[in-house]
């Protein structure tokens, strides 16, 4: 080898490799590099440089750019080089190119020729080498250049070719799906590929298509599920395989386009029956990759429309990752446990140990996740219980972020399914102890409108217990430090409404505490201003009553500073208080009426209350108001200086500078005119622009005889063009493809015996908490509920609104509940997706009430939903039929139903079953309506809630 290392590169090359991959710092690596910078620079610019000296200057300047450095002064060679004939040299530069330039560089100009010229190479690896740059320089502009040549390669002999086509066509369509519209077909004809490569690039471009339009590729489920029984019979040859599964990553794809093309789909749905059935019995779960289709054919399973053998092999595969001492399994069984109990809810409680051991799991990823099936699992039998574990793992961690929504989902869950309003509002204070100031502004709100409404009922006594054992509660919390702000607010708001409602604590004792909170929190002016609040109402409230008021000295020092406060808003409140203390009890009691925060408030936006002072002041000469539509139209600088006729001449002007002035054309007589210097230009044909402005009058160019030459009719030789090129548009009918259906072979019958927990686990004493653990959060009624919580209505966490919904269940009714029969759980429930709780609709709520469905109706909807969730009788699929290969797929026939939009309107779509319930419980609708328009003072928005709530519970 003499000078040279391995891999035809020199000695020099393999030592800074060395070099770099030894250096003990930061630094040392930068100085390295900095110092083969330098050499480089000094050595690229030396004349006539060998090709192979030159090919590893630019592998060195990859080493450098890849290292963060600057390579910039070599990239000019980097694009020479892919000009080069050499198949080597060529195919280096483009490998550095691609990694060099982005597809907005300045150079990537000087590459379009040369791709336009390797795309049309007899040499199948230039074009492949052209191709890959294709992929990663071609941006939205220069896409055209190369489109044509792209779609000729579809056609090339070589499978390597057509594949890299594929691949072209998809970036190409990410980048701009205009730009290949038209060629939508051509991804169809690509999946009956001889070549399983192709066919299987042709997979990505098709998912993305189908996730956008769902219909338009219903003609292709039978198609899809043909491949993938040939895939999971071993119909490929051996080099797809990937630790002994036959083409997992093409099975993975096909079982995503299946998820979307059956759901809410029945007829489609049983077609891939038969195939998931297979998967799930021949798959290999030893290796980490055949687990990996097992997870994506259960959340298949799980999109399309339920099947029960289907919903058992599921359950099994879950149950083996549950099992499983990798984490990663079991990260994997809870993720997939978490979609199989919107379809079947009872298949949780058959694993109700194992989420336990998920959530005591030291691994905080796994702890997490399982978090998140308790919260879908919630009910209002076990919510104390998963809220109370949420709130001690919300105090156990430091990350902000997880820890706010662990705190919204709190909220959520207590608004959702509270059990009384006394455990609502401990929840609410334990969450704003401990979550701070991460809780949403509106969930404070919330609480004290629950706490002003009480339960909603005319039970005036259990309001007033409600309200004070707020008050107890929230007097002994303000002896604890570092409170968060959010929460002050909300107790100092409490301890002036109701500190002093039942007698149980004086006015000195409250008006003290928020003189503390007061001095203790000085620095939050949003505090400060809540305590002097909540002493002006404290004293009011004592003085309407008759009782002597005696301002305690810290509370008359705390005056004396908000007085002098350069807080606008601090002074303005003390001088209030001042004023108030200074009244007596019939007009305080008219200012500020005790438990008034419910009463409506009417605004008068016609401000009606000033019309005789209006009138009066218009009687007295004053002008009319003008509005400020006819204001925009008088108030005009130019009319205003006009009319003023007292403004001297050398005031500022306001108005816009004014065009210039037209040039008046001269009306001289034809024969006064010269013969030969001017000739008359007929008016132009062709468009021009026009100013139409005023022409002012001015005595001294009325009577100007200037003789000018005419240039309007004259075309312009430069400047803007005066002609609109046409634009020429052609396009192209996308065709659609109806394959032919392969039947599916063999009749299978899912009968595996599945395992419970218990018997894989060593025959280990169950502890009695973890036993009691697990009856709080799988026991219970197995009907499906849906509670909202008591004493006021209920939300999602986006909107945090609270209202009140439910009534206190008289003992007659407790006992007709435990007397009637439980129903069992339908078999189907909705198949969708959670839908996103932030998105709020803009509807007003108290419309919506007044269109209540009839009891009668509801019950009727339910009764629909039971009866389309009956599962479909699969047994006809499961028939012998001869296997059909991939080549099998005729292209004529594939390509016959192109021109047939009509194959894509499948029959026996049906659309996804909804659960219906409908409760008799809760307020009088009218009633809620008035109480709901009482309270809208209070700030809280209730047309913010969102009515989607979850209805996949577990029985």
């Amino acid at each position: 080898m003499g000078s040279q290392g391995g891999f035809y590169q020199s000695k020099e090359f393999l030592d800074l490799v060395k070099s770099i991959g030894e250096a003990r710092s930061k630094a040392e690596e930068d100085r390295i590099v900095l110092n083969e910078i330098d050499t480089l620079k000094r050595r690229i610019s030396e004349p006539d440089i060998p090709k192979r000296k030159m090919k590893e200057y630019i592998i060195r300047l990859v080493y450098i750019e890849m290292l963060g450095h600057d390579a910039s002064f070599g990239y000019i060679h980097a694009v020479k080089m892919t000009h080069d004939d050499s198949l080597l040299v060529k195919r280096t530069g483009y490998l550095a190119v691609t990694l060099f330039l982005n597809e907005d560089h300045d150079l990537i100009i000087l590459i379009v020729n040369t791709i336009q010229k390797d795309l049309k190479s007899d040499n199948f690896l230039v074009v492949c080498a052209a191709l890959n740059a294709v992929c990663k320089l071609i941006n939205e502009e220069t896409i055209p250049a190369v489109l044509p040549q792209v779609v000729e390669l579809l056609a090339h002999p070589k499978e390597a070719v057509r594949k890299k086509a594929i691949m072209a066509l998809h970036r190409f369509y990410q980048k701009s799906p205009s730009s290949v519209s038209h060629l939508i077909s051509n991804f169809r004809k690509r999946l009956c590929d001889n070549d399983p490569g192709v066919m299987g690039a042709t997979l990505c471009p098709l998912f993305d298509l189908i996730t956008l339009d769902v219909n338009s590729y219903k003609d292709l489920v039978n198609s899809f599920v043909s491949i993938l029984k040939q895939v999971a019979e071993l119909r490929l040859s051996k080099a797809y395989d990937y630790h002994q599964m036959p083409a997992p990553f093409i099975q993975i794809k096909l079982l995503k386009i299946l998820a979307l093309l059956g759901s809410g789909d029945k007829q489609a749905s049983e077609n891939m029956y038969t195939v998931l059935g297979d998967i799930f019995r021949k798959c290999d779960s030893s290796s980490n990759i055949g687990n990996a289709v097992l997870y994506e054919c259960i959340c298949c399973v799980s999109s399309i429309y339920p099947n029960p053998r289907l919903l058992d092999s599921a359950a099994d595969v879950i149950s083996r990752f549950l099992k499983s001492d990798s984490h990663n399994l079991k990260y994997m069984g809870i993720d997939a446990l978490g979609r199989l109990i919107k379809i079947s809810p009872e298949i949780a409680e058959q694993h109700q140990l194992a989420v336990i051991d998920c959530l005591e799991d030291p691994d905080d990823t796994l702890k997490r996740k399982t978090f998140e099936l308790l919260y879908k699992m919630t009910k209002s039998t076990n919510v104390d219980v998963i809220v109370d574990r949420m709130i001690d793992y919300m105090i156990s961690i430091n990350d902000n972020h997880y820890k706010t929504e662990i705190a919204s989902r709190c909220v959520e869950l207590a608004e959702q399914f509270a059990p009384s309003n006394q455990w609502f509002i401990q929840t609410m204070n334990k969450v704003f102890e401990h979550a701070g100031d991460l809780v949403n502004i509106k969930v404070a709100h919330n609480l004290m409108r629950l706490i002003a409404e009480g339960f909603g009922e005319d039970d005036d006594n259990a309001d007033s217990k409600l309200r004070s054992s707020a008050v107890e509660s929230y007097l002994r919390i303000l002896g604890e430090p570092n409170l968060p702000s959010v929460f002050l607010q909300v107790i100092c708001w409490v301890l002036g409404e109701y500190g002093t409602a039942d007698g149980m604590f004086s006015a000195s004792d409250i008006t003290g505490k928020l003189c503390d909170v007061a001095e203790a929190y000085s620095s939050d002016e949003t505090v400060k201003a809540y305590a002097v609040t909540a002493l002006m109402k404290t004293y009011a409230f004592e003085i309407a009553a008759g009782r002597k008021v005696d301002m305690l000295p810290e509370c008359q020092s705390l005056m004396e500073e908000l007085l002098a406060s350069h807080s606008t808003d601090l002074q303005q409140r003390a001088y209030e208080l001042q004023a108030v203390i200074g009244l007596d009890a019939h007009a305080v009691e008219c200012i500020m009426p005790s438990d008034a925060s419910c009463e409506d408030i009417e605004v008068d936006k016609g401000l009606s209350f000033l019309n005789g002072y209006i009138q009066e002041a218009i009687e007295k000469g004053a002008q009319p108001y003008i509005s400020e539509n006819e204001r925009s139209g008088v108030l005009n600088m130019g009319n205003i200086r006009n009319q003023d006729h007292h403004e001297p001449s050398h005031g500022l002007r306001f108005e816009a500078y004014e065009l210039p002035k037209p040039v008046v054309q001269s009306r001289i007589p034809q024969a006064l005119l010269p013969s030969t210097e001017i000739v008359p230009v007929p008016e132009p044909m062709y468009p021009r622009e026009t100013y139409q402005t005023p022409v002012p009058s001015n005595p001294s160019n009325a009577g100007s005889t200037e003789l000018k030459l005419r240039l309007d009719g004259v075309q312009k030789k430069w400047g803007r063009p005066t002609y609109t090129p046409e634009t020429s548009t052609s396009s192209s009918t996308s065709q659609k493809t109806v394959n032919g259906a392969a039947q599916v072979d063999g009749a299978t019958t899912v009968n595996s015996t599945r395992e419970t927990y218990a018997s894989r686990k060593p025959q280990v004493e169950i502890s009695h908490e973890k036993q009691k653990l697990a009856a709080s959060l799988f026991g219970g009624s197995s009907k499906l509920e849906k509670r909202p919580a008591t004493g006021h209505k209920v939300s999602k966490a986006s909107s945090h609104v609270v209202e009140k919904s439910h009534v206190p269940k008289s003992s007659k009714e407790v006992a007709s509940e435990k007397t009637a029969p439980a129903q069992p759980p339908p078999d189907l429930l909705d198949l969708g997706e959670p839908t996103d709780t932030s998105t709020v609709p803009s509807l007003d709520p108290f419309r919506q009430l007044e269109g209540l469905l009839d009891t009668t109706q509801v019950a009727s909807a339910a009764n629909g939903a039971t009866a389309a969730s009956r599962s479909p009788d699969v047994t006809a699929l499961y028939a012998d039929t001869p296997p059909v290969g991939i080549h099998n797929i005729d292209d004529a026939d594939l390509l016959s139903g192109l021109s047939n939009p009509s194959v894509t309107n499948m029959p026996g779509a049906t659309a996804k079953p909804q659960l219906t319930q409908s409760s008799g419980k809760g307020p009088n609708p009218k009633d809620s309506l008035e109480r709901d328009a009482l309270v809208r003072q209070m700030g809280v928005n209730p047309s913010s809630q969102n009515p989607n709530l979850f209805k996949d519970l577990l029985g």
